[in-house]
């Protein structure tokens, strides 16, 4: 696919992005850009920047979120369902594994956020 203003933008909005945006988060921030970009355009648009392995994909809960592609993992709260960066996970890379060549894997933990962790189950906050 050729690069258009649509396209660098929307590549723009997640590579800029600290959060980890889904397509409609992405449309809203193209549309200050580029009024009149069609979420259409944007679901297009990111689809061929994942097939390209320009960004990378994290599905939590059936929705896909989008990130830039910088050596990290993901930590997702399984009841927040936020996604929270891991940069210091110590795991070698692997090359090889049975005989397959391996090239590139994801790693996602799961769990419960420190944020969660001080709610009782009412969702009322506890020091």
């Amino acid at each position: 696919m050729r690069n258009t203003k649509q396209r660098d933008c929307i590549f723009d909005i997640v590579n800029s992005s600290y959060n980890h945006l889904n397509a409609y988060q992405v449309y809203d921030i193209a549309k200050e850009v580029i009024p009149n970009i069609s979420l259409g355009t944007v679901y297009r648009n990111l689809a061929s920047l994942e097939n390209e392995g320009a960004i990378q994909v994290i599905m939590v809960d059936g929705v896909k979120h989008y990130d830039k592609i910088i050596p990290h993992y993901h930590f997702v709260c399984k009841k927040c369902l936020k996604i929270i960066d891991i940069f210091d996970l110590d795991i070698p890379k692997l090359k090889k594994h049975n005989g397959n060549l391996v090239d590139d894997y994801e790693i996602v933990l799961k769990g419960i956020c420190e944020n969660c962790q001080k709610e009782d189950n009412y969702g009322i906050k506890r020091k």
